[in-house]
């Protein structure tokens, strides 16, 4: 990924922002915010650009903020270290305003450093110095995850891959490769070479390993992939077919379900150990298990009412109760990193959504719906979801926030399903 080798504070900044966007408000109104163009110190005037043109996009994908046009702009930033004229940006209506300047030095090694200004209090609330050898892109996010968290009070989800299903080819000979990706869809790379196919990658809470399916010339394989390093390990070798393998909290175990005799149940792997536990005996098909983040929980699919249901139970096993209740058939269940929602896919009346519910099952809500949409994950500050869409042509990734009024598209290289996203890097 290109390390950032160091972060340094520039300024102690006040305890509490006053401005700020309440991501708890029922109709959130994206913030004002101006966001120059980095100065260059003896560095390079397009990457300075570059940075801070990737700090804006994060921010107003996240659809909190509002970065105005640069055109609007009276003051011309000609010093990083002088303090902005507030008044000029309080003229464009801007509330927050972001400033920086790109430091190239001497051994090769770049320093960015950015300030967060309060423009109606007149202060700043932020400043950062990072030192990284190569990975700007990373040094951007890092500044975007800074300014979200000051402004919301909550984590950022910038610094953060997604690993997905790469399609190519003809539609009834498509090859599927593991791809990974920035957030923002940009350094994407392929992990696996096409040759097996694979599927349902999903990554670790607490580390850039992911866990998938691969179907070679023998049995299904569970595998285990580090992302770093490209060491691939397989942890089974299941007979008959093997679904949806998924993390626990802790990485130290994986839960999945087995067909056996026409029916699936649900199972947890120890990683360690590899031994196996059944935790579901219902004689239908039970599949699609998600851990809740605490890890006393599991939500999972199951026809044992006659469709496609959602049901919770113990991570132990044992009696499951249903929390789904509404018209058609919900699939998919991914408990939030935040523990407070489950996102699914909703089948009803020829269109697929995607929603979410409490773990109790109340509090139901459709994000967004269409042709064919399947298979949510969750950022890891629990605020937005990717999910993929295909309307007849080949699936492709979008997101969308919790509110469902944020829907964007995710570029990708060719068709894309089954999005999986990271913890956070750093």
């Amino acid at each position: 990924m290109g390390a950032v080798i160091a972060a340094f504070a520039l300024v102690a900044a006040p305890a509490r922002a006053e401005v700020s966007v309440d991501i708890n408000a029922g109709n959130v109104q994206p913030l004002p915010i101006a966001i120059p163009d980095f100065l260059a110190n003896g560095g390079d005037p397009q990457l300075a650009r570059d940075i801070a043109g990737v700090i804006s996009a994060d921010l107003k994908r996240s659809g909190l903020f509002a970065p105005i046009d640069k055109k609007a702009f009276i003051e011309r930033i000609s010093s990083f270290e002088a303090a902005p004229r507030f008044g000029d940006w309080r003229i464009i209506n801007a509330q927050a305003l972001v400033t920086g300047q790109v430091v190239r030095g001497g051994d090769g090694r770049m320093s960015t450093q950015f300030r967060l200004w309060d423009v109606f209090g007149g202060n700043q609330l932020e400043g950062q110095q990072f030192v990284t050898d190569k990975n700007w892109r990373r040094v951007a996010h890092l500044i975007a995850d800074m300014i979200y968290e000051r402004l919301t009070g909550e984590k950022g989800y910038f610094d953060t891959r997604v690993v997905y299903v790469s399609e190519t080819g003809a539609k009834d000979k498509r090859v599927k490769r593991l791809a990974i990706m920035d957030q923002d869809g940009f350094n994407n790379r392929f992990i696996t070479s096409g040759s097996e196919l694979v599927l349902t990658p999903r990554f670790s809470p607490t580390s850039q390993e992911i866990t998938y399916m691969s179907f070679g010339n023998e049995d299904p394989r569970v595998y285990l992939l580090n992302i770093e390093t490209g060491q691939r390990e397989a942890v089974g070798n299941f007979p008959g077919m093997t679904f949806s393998p998924r993390f626990s909290p802790d990485g130290q175990k994986v839960a999945m379900s087995l067909e056996q005799g026409g029916n699936s149940s649900i199972y947890s792997l120890d990683l360690r150990s590899r031994a196996t536990t059944k935790l579901t005996d219902s004689g239908a098909i039970d599949t699609a298990p998600s851990y809740s983040p605490d890890g006393g929980r599991i939500v999972f699919e199951s026809d044992r009412g006659g469709n496609q249901q959602i049901y919770v139970m113990g991570a132990g096993g044992g009696g499951a109760q249903r929390i789904s209740f509404g018209a058609g058939r919900y699939s998919t269940p991914v408990w939030s990193p935040r523990g407070d929602l489950i996102a699914f896919t909703k089948q009803s009346a020829g269109k697929f959504a995607i929603g979410v519910m409490k773990p109790d099952g109340t509090g139901e809500r459709i994000l967004t719906e269409g042709f064919h949409n399947e298979g949510p994950t969750w950022a890891p500050n629990g605020r937005v979801l990717m999910f993929f869409r295909d309307t007849g042509g080949g699936p492709k990734i979008y997101s969308i926030d919790i509110t469902g009024r944020n829907e964007q598209i995710v570029p990708t290289q060719g068709f894309a399903s089954d999005p999986a996203w990271s913890p956070p890097l750093n």
